[in-house]
């Protein structure tokens, strides 16, 4: 028996088996396909109802989000992540020997998305506009919180533009608009604007799309519950073996 002959053929058959996951029907994921939405709020949601709030720009983004805006802006995101998250851990030492981490809570990153400008800065403006919801340049009052944050999808596609994997960045908000460049030296490049969002919390859109639970289904299925221990509490202990 040739043993270098079994060692490369054994070698060739673990190749293939590698090579074959990655050409199955799902392939392998790309981060240049993607797809991003954003839901942007109403700025008026925290100031008693359509039409209370004090803000002009409110009407201004929501004129901007009838023009297409939003549908312009995300059609230029040439580049964004999926949102982080953080495990906070502590040492516990109530033990003996070597100290363990121990879960004590979560905490979320911020998100940074590029996108391209056309000449009228549509997409700059989008997001400065945004931006004014959290404080009234008139009067210089902060906003309601509730005015100002929208939320924000991300989508993972495949090879045929279809959604695998989605995020939902919760009680989301522009948090910074980056400086821009102006170099006369760069006159065949596009020019981009960076913004930095931050949010409450973010959840997937696979097994988390329903959490947090709404409050009213929350409370139904704890009476049910309670209810049910009651019934069963008064139940003899013979018939409940049965």
């Amino acid at each position: 028996m040739d043993f270098g002959s079994f060692i490369e053929a054994g070698t060739s058959a673990v190749l293939n088996e590698i090579l074959a996951s990655t050409h199955d029907n799902n392939g392998m994921a790309l981060p240049s396909r993607y797809e991003v939405l954003f839901l942007t709020p109403s700025g008026t949601r925290g100031s008693g109802g359509v039409g209370a709030s004090t803000n002009l720009f409110s009407q201004v983004l929501l004129g901007q989000v009838g023009g297409g805006d939003t549908r312009d802006v995300s059609y230029q995101c040439n580049s964004i992540t999926f949102p982080p998250r953080t495990i906070d851990t502590v040492a516990d030492e109530n033990i003996y020997g070597p100290a363990r981490k121990i879960a004590q809570g979560y905490t979320y990153g911020d998100v940074t998305g590029k996108f391209y400008c056309h000449n009228d800065m549509r997409e700059k403006k989008f997001f400065e506009t945004w931006q004014r919801l959290a404080y009234n340049p008139q009067t210089f009052a902060m906003g309601y919180y509730d005015d100002y944050v929208g939320t924000i999808q991300i989508y993972q596609l495949d090879q045929k533009g279809n959604r695998t994997y989605g995020c939902e960045l919760i009680e989301c908000f522009p948090n910074t608009i980056a400086e821009q460049g102006l170099d006369a030296g760069q006159a065949s490049n596009v020019q981009e604007v960076r913004v930095t969002f931050s949010y409450r919390y973010w959840k997937n859109l696979t097994d988390e799309a329903d959490l947090p639970r709404p409050i009213l289904e929350t409370l139904q299925s704890v009476l049910a519950n309670q209810v049910e221990r009651e019934l069963i509490k008064n139940i003899p202990k013979v018939l409940r073996k049965l």
